[in-house]
């Protein structure tokens, strides 16, 4: 019914840039709050950024002054601009956002599939 598709990922070296981009499919009435997580190696997977319906946005202290979600509500897309990569930023990406399905009363949590991230010299 509902699919959240990411692509962007990709290998860069450190002070790179890079930007994730998440598109919802299906039988969509309304989005609410976008997400984006991260999972690295040996740890627990953490929120990065989100962003409301309305455009507020919230990140994680690792990635202010670096990262920038936006969203094309037109689209049902969301995006992840990372710049000044670190090794640290390492991990597999995950959208993730608050659905409401047509016909349907309550909102539904939907993850993306993932996407990785490398940085490396």
């Amino acid at each position: 019914q509902v699919r959240l598709v990411e692509s962007g990922g990709g290998l860069v070296q450190p002070e790179g840039s890079l930007r994730l981009s998440c598109a919802a499919s299906g039988t969509i009435f309304s989005i609410n709050a976008m997400r984006w997580y991260r999972r690295a190696p040996g740890k627990q997977r953490e929120l990065v950024a989100g962003i409301t319906s309305g455009g507020n946005t919230n990140y994680a202290d690792s990635v202010k002054g670096r990262f920038t979600i936006s969203r094309d509500n037109a689209n049902n897309t969301v995006y992840l601009q990372m710049n000044s990569l670190k090794l640290e930023d390492t991990a597999v990406y995950y959208c993730n956002a608050d659905i409401r399905i047509t016909g349907w009363r309550s909102l539904l949590n939907y993850w993306g599939q993932g996407t990785q991230v490398t940085v490396s010299s």
